[in-house]
């Protein structure tokens, strides 16, 4: 199995990426193409989808990301192309807070995905998405519902309770912000708290 591909790219197009490791080419199916460069050196990590008719590799910015698809395509019909397209047009907190929070109608808003597949992602994901030992909820019922929901989602990806009510109190000096941008100051915020400041 091919863990990972670390090399530079070579070419890229709007739903896949050329690395060129050491002389060899790996096209690899990649998700945000938008934000790489001609030539930058990237490391992806890879999964290895093999059929009969064909095989293909895909590829993902960090492990947690490809844990996210590994879920998405265990979905009764649910592939992994459409699973890319998924990561492709929102990113894995704002998947795994509507497949946490039963959002049905944003899962529907996603390419390719209907009104069963939807229902589907919900009742087989739901839950499982989240750390066992992070499902106690912190208290930020004192906050705004968008401050309440951005908290949800960084529960989802693992947060410790204690270091979601301190980025609650941080969100929370910034007023009448939605829930997307209350997410994106958490993530700020404690990406400055584990590096020290």
């Amino acid at each position: 199995m091919i863990a990972f591909i670390k090399g530079f790219v070579q070419s890229y197009g709007s739903d896949w990426l050329i690395v060129d490791h050491e002389g060899m080419g790996w096209k690899v199916s990649y998700a945000h193409t938008d934000k790489i460069h001609l030539n930058e050196e990237i490391m992806v990590y890879t999964y290895l989808h093999y059929t009969e008719a064909e095989m293909s590799l895909y590829g993902f910015e960090s492990q947690e990301e490809m844990d996210l698809f590994l879920r998405l395509i265990s979905v009764k019909g649910l592939g992994p192309r459409t699973a890319m397209n998924m990561l492709a047009r929102a990113n894995a907190e704002k998947i795994i807070l509507a497949v946490e929070s039963g959002d049905v109608a944003a899962l529907k808003a996603m390419p390719g995905i209907g009104a069963k597949t939807a229902s589907q992602i919900v009742l087989d994901l739901k839950g499982k998405l989240v750390p066992v030992q992070n499902k106690t909820k912190a208290d930020t019922s004192s906050y705004p519902k968008e401050i309440e929901e951005a908290c949800a989602a960084l529960s989802s990806l693992g947060y410790k309770q204690s270091d979601i009510s301190s980025a609650a109190d941080y969100m929370s000096k910034n007023p009448q912000e939605n829930t997307e941008k209350y997410l994106k100051l958490g993530l700020q915020f404690l990406a400055r708290q584990k590096l020290g400041g």
